[in-house]
């Protein structure tokens, strides 16, 4: 299959795509998909804590998954 023809299908199938969560991980793999890493990338370890603390305030109010629900949405990626 050609290019054109493999994004056409992608397109296709996006369209089609109702799961947030899989919609998220598209968006997250576009988005960083030409990130390189680089020294000067590193951030500082006052924006590291922060970092960890807003994620353990996500985890406390329930935005978060447990891997058995990570698990179960990749189950359905594939079904229709």
């Amino acid at each position: 299959m050609d290019l054109q023809a493999e994004l056409k299908w992608i397109h296709r199938e996006l369209d089609n795509v109702t799961d947030p969560t899989l919609i998220e991980v598209f968006k997250n793999i576009l988005k960083y998909r030409k990130k390189e890493v680089q020294a000067d990338d590193n951030i500082s370890i006052e924006q590291y804590n922060m970092e960890i603390d807003q994620s353990e305030t996500e985890i406390e109010v329930g935005n978060c998954y447990t891997t058995d629900e990570v698990r179960e949405t990749i189950s359905k990626w594939g079904r229709k």
